[in-house]
């Protein structure tokens, strides 16, 4: 039997995930700004379907689907680095792997079950009694503490690796990561804030979390831009036997 080979175009692959994302986020935004601005909290149940910081809806699924996207290529990269003997095997498992488990996280929200502990250690502190009362602040999504430490450890376990890579790909992970990093993190914290004075359910918290999510989605499309791009600047071709 002949063998039909199947043409993947990286810039066809990221502007439809693109394109998917961006009317995601639309949707979600002009329904938190019906919710806000008419007083019709539910709309048919469109409102949570679409919602971008609600969990297990759609905008969930694509999330996870892109992840494990992600995970995928990095896997097929893994296997083609081991073949060629290549010395970041290692590294490029370690981020297939990584991308499984956020896949993953992204639909039991374990991080955010990890605030709960941490704001009943901040609520037990004496200094706390010296501050207002009824603001956790950070500690209102207190899982950002131990994911710094997390990234700051990945981060020095990455460089040398992240160093060999060709510039392009170097540039194009340092970009998306900035921009995942920013969101899941950068505006965690500020949406934190935020919610620790005035509580989620308003209209400014969730533009917020509508920005930490679109930079989330935006990071990672990035990223698989990159991983498409590696792929065919070193491979060219992939081919998939199936006995």
């Amino acid at each position: 039997m002949t063998s039909k080979p199947i043409s993947v175009n990286p810039g066809s692959v990221v502007c439809i995930l693109g394109t998917v994302a961006f009317l995601l986020v639309l949707a979600s935004t002009t329904g938190q700004l019906i919710t806000y601005l008419t007083g019709h909290p539910h709309l048919f149940g469109l409102n949570s379907l679409f919602y971008v910081d609600a969990e297990r809806n759609i905008p969930t699924f694509f999330s996870m689907f892109i992840l494990l996207f992600a995970s995928l290529l990095l896997s097929i990269i893994t296997v083609l680095e081991k073949k060629q003997s290549a010395s970041g095997v290692l590294h490029w498992a370690a981020l297939a792997f990584g991308f499984l488990l956020i896949a993953a996280d992204e639909m039991i929200s374990l991080h955010e079950k990890l605030s709960m502990p941490m704001r009943q250690l901040w609520l037990s502190m004496p200094a706390r009694q010296l501050l207002d009362n009824d603001n956790l602040g950070i500690f209102y999504s207190a899982w950002v503490i131990p994911g710094i430490a997390l990234l700051l450890a990945l981060a020095w376990f990455f460089l040398r690796f992240w160093l060999r890579l060709p510039m392009k790909t170097r540039l194009t992970f340092l970009i998306a990561a900035i921009i995942y990093i920013g969101g899941c993190i950068g505006f965690e914290i500020i949406g934190a804030q935020y919610a620790g004075f005035h509580g989620r359910e308003n209209l400014t918290y969730s533009m917020i979390a509508t920005v930490e999510e679109s930079l989330e989605m935006a990071g990672i499309i990035l990223f698989i831009w990159g991983l498409l791009v590696y792929i065919a600047d070193n491979y060219k071709e992939v081919q998939f036997q199936i006995n």
